[in-house]
């Protein structure tokens, strides 16, 4: 159920946008929340092949960061072990960039094979895509990734794949059948509305017989596999596919597999949100985020703005942490305080935690960033999570701790190098509290000393902290 203050949020937020479609929406109440949200009751958390392999992961690479974080991090929460785009495609000679992308969005998949010299494009008799057995070698004989699913649930974890909007460009030049009709590819392929990066696919066009069988067929594909996330490119940005979005929704459903839906990339546009909302767990707000000041400060709005459709099942994605070894073993560019800042306003914001650097090159630094279980219960359990203020690239956070009176507080100094450590001062009134708090610094999991009326953390540029604030009884 959607609290009632909460549902206040949406509407002052949706009449500061101009959104008044929103303002009329019908209130939610138990019974019509989505059975899909308990898939997610929390923000995800997992890893991520794209930041550091591209489009290069092979099940032996896979294999070895599921190990990592059964043995590492699967303690503290993480569990996800997602494979990211092309896994359908071997024989490329490297990573495909995003110039690559670009520059073959429009041609046809001869075209594409020719720019890639071998690649080639691995799909079953129904045009669905499968893995490929080069760099997944037990996906050989129509396996698909079963085993790899397995041997993932076998470490107590979950298993996810990437896939792009639509249908495969390859399966309508073939004219290839739809499984469980007598139509074909081409019956229900879009070919205007086409991914401004990726050359694989078409869309779908949702109006002809067969697409949503289409859909349908290919999510039980993933559910036969024994996936459990899905992450849908071309899904939410340039243009927010509503009708497409709205098909995989009920074909996840027809599945009865508990399969996470994530879209991305963003920056999904705000005016979709009670759409989006009611259809996927986790949305991007941003194109992709890397390791680079200007993209993290950026968030601080974009994750704000969405402030009024956070919630358990439902959760805005602030993208990957680009963290560790990222881009094909580069070390992140992010500062230690910048990493600081990002972890604590995911964790504040209640983002999805996905990592992106590969796990088994992990250093210390990195791995006390992940495994900080004061820091994740931020992104994990609180509540009424919201920003208090942001003035001259101060920002505040404040959310609730869920059976407690207490608050979890987030500070940053978004301010550049010259300015200096600064002083972020935070009226605790206005954090709900009157009288003295004890604060607990939830980085250093350590008890400050007791303080009253003000609480004003020195905070390094580009640097955050993160507290629990505690109410003194008299």
């Amino acid at each position: 159920m959607i609290p009632s203050t909460q549902n206040r949020r949406r509407q002052a937020c949706a009449l500061a946008l101009g959104l008044t479609a929103l303002v009329l929406m019908p209130k939610l109440h138990a019974d019509d929340s989505p059975s899909y949200w308990k898939f997610a009751d929390q923000p995800p958390m997992g890893w991520n092949s794209w930041d550091c392999f591209g489009t290069t992961i092979t099940e032996e690479q896979t294999k070895a960061q599921a190990d990592y974080m059964a043995k590492n991090l699967k303690a503290h929460g993480w569990e996800y072990v997602v494979v990211d785009i092309q896994w359908y495609e071997d024989g490329t000679k490297g990573p495909r960039d995003i110039q690559n992308y670009l520059a073959n969005a429009y041609l046809t998949p001869q075209e594409v094979r020719k720019y890639h010299g071998t690649a080639h494009y691995n799909l079953d008799e129904f045009g669905r895509f499968v893995p490929s057995p080069t760099r997944f070698p037990t996906a050989a004989n129509g396996a698909g990734f079963k085993a790899l699913a397995d041997y993932v649930h076998g470490l107590g974890l979950k298993f996810g794949v990437h896939i792009v909007r639509g249908i495969p460009r390859e399966a309508v030049e073939k004219n290839m059948s739809i499984k469980g009709t007598q139509l074909h590819a081409a019956d229900v392929a879009d070919k205007q509305n086409l991914c401004p990066w990726n050359p694989d696919m078409y869309g779908v066009d949702m109006t002809k017989p067969g697409a949503q069988e289409y859909y349908n067929s290919e999510y039980q594909l993933f559910a036969d596999w024994g996936v459990d996330l899905v992450k849908v490119d071309d899904a939410s940005a340039r243009k927010y596919q509503q009708p497409e979005i709205e098909g995989i929704r009920k074909a996840i459903d027809k599945t009865g597999r508990p399969m996470v839906l994530s879209l991305s990339p963003g920056a999904t546009p705000l005016t979709a949100g009670s759409n989006v909302e009611m259809n996927a767990n986790i949305w991007r707000v941003s194109d992709d985020f890397w390791d680079r000041w200007l993209s993290l400060y950026e968030q601080f709005k974009r994750l704000a703005d969405w402030t009024p459709y956070r919630g358990p099942g439902h959760f805005p994605d602030g993208d990957m942490l680009p963290l560790g070894m990222v881009k094909l073993n580069q070390p992140t560019k992010f500062t230690r305080d910048e990493q600081y800042t990002l972890m604590t306003l995911w964790s504040i914001a209640r983002s999805p935690l996905i990592h992106g650097g590969d796990l088994t090159k992990t250093d210390d630094f990195t791995l006390s960033l992940l495994t900080n279980d004061e820091v994740l219960a931020v992104d994990q359990k609180s509540a009424n999570n919201h920003e208090l203020f942001n003035h001259d690239k101060l920002v505040a956070w404040v959310a609730d701790v869920p059976g407690s009176a207490d608050k979890y507080l987030a500070v940053f100094n978004a301010q550049d190098a010259p300015a200096g450590a600064q002083a972020v001062r935070v009226t605790l009134a206005d954090a709900g509290f009157t009288g003295a708090v004890r604060v607990r610094d939830l980085w250093l999991n350590k008890d400050l000393v007791e303080v009253k009326g003000e609480f004003a953390p020195i905070i390094n540029p580009h640097g955050a902290g993160l507290y629990r604030i505690s109410a003194v009884k008299p």
